[in-house]
């Protein structure tokens, strides 16, 4: 097998798990950039609203919605920067912290359940390549 051809099989793989796992999120969940708001703020602790785009992969016009959601129901805090005072921070709340928490417990539940299918071998390659998907996603 090629490497075209390991690429769109994980590609495929990646996509349709992905899916699935939205899938089982329950109603209200949080949408999935205002999850990788909080979600980078959670991994990375504050930073501007800038850098949490770039390391998103956005823009940060495509997050200005999502940041003022966010802040409007209490998940982050917008605060002055201390080098720039112009260039506000943005931080993760207790709340919002919680909200993270609650919506990857949804999917993580129902992921457990789907694992104790598999047999331990298999579980453990999905743990080695759990470590190797996250290496790829940080790559340029």
């Amino acid at each position: 097998m090629n490497h075209s051809t390991e690429a769109a099989r994980l590609r495929r793989g990646v996509v349709r798990l992905n899916r699935r796992l939205r899938h089982e999120r329950g109603d209200g969940s949080l949408s999935p950039n205002q999850l990788s708001v909080l979600g980078h703020l959670h991994r990375h602790g504050p930073a501007t609203p800038g850098a949490v785009a770039a390391a998103e992969r956005q823009r940060p016009q495509s997050l200005t919605r999502v940041f003022a959601e966010l802040e409007a129901e209490g998940l982050i805090v917008r605060e002055p920067g201390t080098a720039d005072r112009r260039q506000s921070v943005l931080s993760l709340t207790a709340q919002g912290l919680g909200a993270l928490e609650r919506d990857m417990a949804e999917r993580d539940d129902w992921l457990a359940g789907a694992l104790d299918a598999l047999s331990p071998t298999e579980r453990g390659v999905l743990e080695l390549a759990a470590a190797l998907m996250e290496r790829l996603a940080e790559a340029d």
